[in-house]
């Protein structure tokens, strides 16, 4: 062994992280932060077991697999290979006899979809990376009651976990899953804009500190500046993280995680929190998760997209009565322009939900043009306006304007370029009234008749 000192400051490793929201940056993660999570009692192993190693060592998952095994005498069963159907994960996992697993929330998903019984065998499964989903954590303790599940929170500058909620006998089946309280050696605050603690209850920035806080990040001074700052509840000195992440205290103690402060975006003047809109729409019965995003397919014009995955058997729930349900409870400029039903979300090489390979509805709806073609002049005039104006090649006669991606904005266009061709004084919200081809080449056919008149 080389004679060398390595103290628990000491870096241990640099993983890179946010990738896919800008530029990567490689957290400067410490040695005493990887052994804090491979002892943490809720997940410590022991020589009888056998953990699955599905993350690549790119990924902080992996620093999870490898250590929490070789540190506690556990054996560590190499995946073959990268990517696995739910067969291929069963067939992995039965004949290695592997006991404990972490996996990403989409694949954890499309297992439990697929078939639950490829976790049978195992003791215990690690989940999290994305929004975990209630009702597929319930069929598993459900159908699999020897199976510990675990809902693990935590940014890669935090080391793998910041934070776990053990959901077997923890959880009723309704409402979000929380992230839990934190594990050992790990401080955490819920602080406003002022950086003071905010009451249970109400939602704050979670800031983290303790053993598991990277270092900083490589060659990137500035940013490393915003995001580690200063602890004013800890000794001199001392720095904490900034997550980004907005959470809460709830009564008996856990976390509950509310959005991405960068997930906040603003439409025609309206600060919107889209994990609130995405809690709305996974609330809708049937649905088993739920991602919203603010789509921007026609330059300066943006809109609102829910994107849903009906839970496995349930009816494919029908867009407009999802949008109805989210109105039930959120304001009329927080309700999605459109709601796109999938199989299942797609997923980075990772695991996680590729936001960017969420189809836009006009894809999944072929361009608008699979609908009703124009059935006479007036029509085919009017399906060229919205062509024209939504930057679609085509669009259908039953068609809805604002589902296709119009707004207030674009419908003023339209009322605009309908009043030039057809020579027709009409109402600003004669669209909304009016939001199909055929409804509006009507109406602007009566209003042509009654000024002739």
């Amino acid at each position: 062994a080389p004679e060398v000192t390595v103290r628990p400051d000491n870096l241990a490793h640099v993983i890179y992280t946010s990738g896919s929201t800008g530029r990567p940056k490689g957290a400067v993660l410490p040695h005493r932060g990887v052994l804090r999570v491979a002892r943490d009692p809720k997940l410590a192993m022991t020589e009888r077991d056998v953990v699955g190693q599905l993350a690549t060592v790119s990924f902080d998952a992996g620093t999870l697999e490898i250590w929490s095994a070789l540190l506690n005498g556990a054996a560590l069963a190499v995946s073959p290979t990268r990517v696995m159907s739910a067969a291929e994960t069963g067939e992995f996992l039965h004949s290695r006899g592997v006991t404990a697993i972490w996996i990403t929330a989409g694949l954890f998903h499309e297992i439990v979809d697929s078939d639950v019984r490829v976790f049978s065998g195992l003791r215990l499964i690690m989940s999290g990376g994305d929004t975990l989903s209630p009702a597929h954590c319930v069929k598993v303790v459900g159908q699999l009651p020897g199976v510990r599940v675990i809902n693990g929170y935590g940014p890669t500058e935090g080391t793998v976990f910041t934070s776990l909620f053990v959901v077997n006998g923890n959880y009723a089946g309704t409402g979000p899953m929380p992230i839990g309280t934190p594990i050992a050696g790990t401080g955490v605050y819920v602080l406003d804009a002022a950086l003071r603690p905010v009451p249970p209850g109400v939602a704050g920035e979670l800031y983290l500190s303790g053993d598991g806080m990277a270092r900083g990040y490589v060659n990137r001074p500035r940013i490393t500046a915003e995001r580690f700052v200063a602890d004013p509840f800890g000794p001199p000195g001392s720095r904490m993280y900034r997550s980004g992440d907005l959470v809460r205290w709830l009564p008996d103690g856990n976390l509950d995680f509310v959005s991405r402060t960068d997930f906040q975006v603003k439409i025609r003047g309206q600060r919107i929190e889209l994990g609130e809109i995405e809690s709305a729409a996974a609330g809708y019965p049937g649905v088993a998760q739920a991602l919203v995003l603010a789509r921007e397919d026609i330059p300066g014009s943006k809109r609102l997209v829910a994107y849903v995955v009906p839970e496995s058997g349930a009816p494919v729930p029908e867009p407009d009565e999802v949008k109805d349900f989210i109105g039930r409870s959120l304001p009329a400029y927080m309700v999605p322009a459109a709601v796109v039903v999938l199989d299942v979300f797609p997923l980075t090489p990772n695991g996680k939900v590729d936001r960017r390979a969420l189809p836009s509805p006009e894809e999944m709806a072929g361009e608008g043009g699979e609908g009703l073609a124009p059935r006479d002049p007036g029509e085919e005039l009017v399906a060229g306006i919205w062509a024209e104006v939504l930057g679609l090649e085509r669009v259908g006669v039953l068609d809805n304007f604002f589902d296709l991606g119009g707004d207030s904005i674009l419908s003023i266009q339209v009322i605009s370029r309908v009043r030039e061709v057809f020579a027709v004084d009409l109402p600003a919200r004669t669209l909304f009234d009016n939001p199909t081809v055929a409804d509006l080449a009507s109406a602007v056919e009566s209003q042509v008749l009654a000024e002739l008149e």
